[in-house]
């Protein structure tokens, strides 16, 4: 029996961050998210959830304008993998895009800041210009203004 419509949207995208502070900082002064929901989260509800037992994760939901959700998770009693080490060619959840206006604006004010592979250009199909920004924790982050 086939199951119609199994998905019904992202509800949101996780990022296990090791500076929970500057990153959280990072999405709500450069991009403006707002801090929907903070919790410490620790038991048997995220135990099971997570497989991993005595588990201690501060939890940190940031909003776009649009609705959307990014979740910052902070392991307090597990270490980080540190094997990722940011190339976007890795295995793996690479990078997120967000729809902004004005990416020259944006690429001028965060440059200073931040890395960028390239300044904003065309899209092969002119529908968009484009641009990749690593911000912290080496997380890559795709802008993209419609046109």
């Amino acid at each position: 029996m086939k199951i119609k419509n199994k998905i019904i949207n992202i509800r949101h995208i996780g990022i296990t961050v090791q500076n929970l502070k500057k990153t959280q900082n990072f999405f709500i002064k450069e991009l403006g998210f707002k801090v929907f929901k903070k919790m410490n989260e620790k038991g048997a509800y995220i135990e099971n959830m997570l497989n991993l037992p005595k588990v201690k994760v501060t939890t940190v939901k940031l909003k776009a304008p649009d609705g959307n959700i990014i979740e910052l998770l902070k392991f307090r009693n597990y270490k980080h993998n540190k094997n990722w080490n940011g190339k976007i060619y890795f295995t793996g959840i690479t990078h997120f895009a967000v729809t902004v206006k004005n990416i020259k604006k944006i690429y001028n004010d965060l440059k200073k800041k931040y890395r960028f592979n390239a300044p904003p250009q065309f899209s092969p199909d002119g529908y968009a210009k484009v641009t990749f920004l690593k911000g912290p924790e080496k997380l890559y982050i795709e802008l993209v203004e419609l046109l």
